[in-house]
């Protein structure tokens, strides 16, 4: 049996009959890892020994009958922006290059809690900026679907990892789309949850009123179990909602008949692909015939998001990454003769070129003289975009939208249009900057390449996201296809 082509529920279900043990799980994807990460090239730091050792352990517990909960024994991948203690945690950044936390984010503990066995911390974008991993500070990761295409960004690594087969599931974060279209580009589930619903403790910081971690994974009801075990109030998050976790299984294999689902035309404007187009109004057309009642409606202020993103959030950036100056922790500059040359030193060689146009652009926006022209004036649309999510949800139980503007694109095509490259991101920053839940699913294929959907809900309706994505991936087909990798 190959168990790295498997879902968590399935390889779960294997564990609990005494089929396989976790341990046979995890040498499988450790010997799939060395066989196609030279190609895919996701992981920034491989943690083989410390997953053998936890898989034994596992094994163990169920041996002696502890009941365990269904992510025991599962291999995981990590985004290199989360703290994992003990575990070199770079943000594939040169200023974090050798960090190494002395403390584990709240998700890890949950995870760890869980019995999730981790592979590795995966590549992204440095400090999670960018749509493409192309600014990664080690090296850039290929999407398996495709080795000359970008897997998406920032969270390429997660989702090329769970694409090729090298870990059951992965977190990543998501600030303006950033588990959602790499998701939809390497034909994956990716979630990202309502504001404050997991935690942001041990996720270093890009910006902080739009950043969520989220899963990567084969399916709806693999993204429910993670969910489940990885959401949660948390009072070190002063942004945790204190908000009672449902079990979202139970929202799976029901009927969605009568469903609201509110689908905004502003989402189909100038730049999106005709063949995505195509592809979402057959899904469309697959919800409707479920019983769902589908509806166009106008969301007007959505024109606005993409200018207001990239005010508030290279905003945000500039404030948090004031703390990188080779003080305390992190890369330092040891030529410089006085502490203002190190700072200055420090931060022009630590720092990439996406990163320090962000924080430019950030630091002006926050000047005296454009705060209230610019980031004032940005929070004020902020609340006009979050209004209109507010009267689609009084009608509506769902909005339906394309997840990117086209499938995964060849390395280099963007990289050097910066306005190209941010218009990757016009279907899904609104989501961020209005807080709710959304969750990107394959809806079918363009000359072989994965195409996403995307499924958003109220704040804290996850389970109706499941419920209808569980009921469309049930009448399609699209989730079961993998890429084929030539190792």
């Amino acid at each position: 049996m190959k168990f790295h082509e498997m879902t968590a529920h399935e390889l779960s279900a294997l564990m609990q009959q005494g089929q396989v043990s976790a341990e046979e799980i995890t040498r499988d994807h450790i010997k799939h890892v060395e066989q196609v990460e030279p190609s895919v090239c996701s992981m920034v730091s491989k943690t083989e020994s410390i997953a053998l050792d936890r898989a034994k352990e596992i094994d163990q517990k169920r041996a002696s009958g502890e009941v365990l909960s269904p992510l025991a024994g599962i291999p995981m991948g990590i985004k290199d922006n989360i703290s994992t203690k003990g575990v070199r945690t770079t943000c594939s950044a040169k200023m974090l290059e050798n960090y190494i936390p002395t403390y584990d984010a709240h998700v890890m503990e949950k995870l760890h809690e869980a019995g999730g066995v981790m592979l590795g911390k995966l590549n992204m974008d440095e400090f999670a900026m960018g749509s493409s991993t192309e600014n990664s500070r080690f090296f850039t990761t290929k999407n398996p679907w495709d080795l000359s295409c970008v897997p998406g960004g920032s969270s390429g690594g997660p989702a090329a990892c769970v694409s090729a087969g090298e870990v059951v599931f992965s977190l990543g974060s998501d600030t303006g789309g950033s588990i959602r279209q790499p998701a939809s580009l390497c034909g994956l589930v990716g979630l990202k949850p309502t504001y404050g619903r997991v935690s942001r403790y041990g996720l270093i910081a890009f910006a902080s009123s739009l950043d969520q971690i989220g899963p990567f994974t084969k399916d709806v009801e693999d993204a429910a179990l993670v969910m489940e075990t990885i959401a949660g109030y948390d009072r070190r998050d002063s942004t945790s909602a204190d908000v009672a976790v449902p079990r979202y299984r139970d929202y799976l294999n029901q009927d969605i008949k009568g469903m609201r689902i509110g689908v905004p035309r502003e989402y189909f404007a100038e730049g999106l692909e005709e063949t995505t187009v195509s592809l979402v109004k057959q899904a469309i057309k697959k919800f409707e015939d479920l019983g769902a009642i589908v509806e166009e409606i106008s969301m007007p202020y959505t024109a606005y998001a993409l200018a207001v993103y990239y005010i508030i959030a290279p905003a945000e950036c500039s404030s948090n990454l004031a703390r990188f100056d080779g003080v305390r922790y992190g890369y330092r500059d040891e030529t410089a003769e006085d502490i203002f040359s190190m700072y200055t030193k420090t931060r022009a060689e630590g720092f990439g070129h996406e990163v320090k146009k962000r924080i430019m652009l950030g630091t002006y926006a926050l000047s005296s003289g454009y705060y209230d022209a610019y980031y004032k004036k940005a929070q004020q649309v902020r609340t006009l975009i979050k209004q209109d999510f507010d009267r689609a949800f009084e009608t509506y139980d769902l909005l339906l939208t394309p997840t990117a503007i086209g499938p995964a694109f060849k390395f280099g095509e963007k990289s050097q249009d910066p306005l190209s490259m941010y218009l990757s991101d016009i279907c899904t920053v609104t989501i961020n900057l209005a807080g709710v839940p959304a969750l990107s699913m394959p809806c079918g294929f363009v000359n072989g390449l994965p195409v996403g959907l995307q499924l958003v809900a109220a704040p804290f309706a996850e389970g109706t996201i499941f419920k209808a994505a569980h009921a469309y991936e049930q009448a399609t087909e699209f989730h079961k296809k993998r890429p084929v990798l030539e190792v």
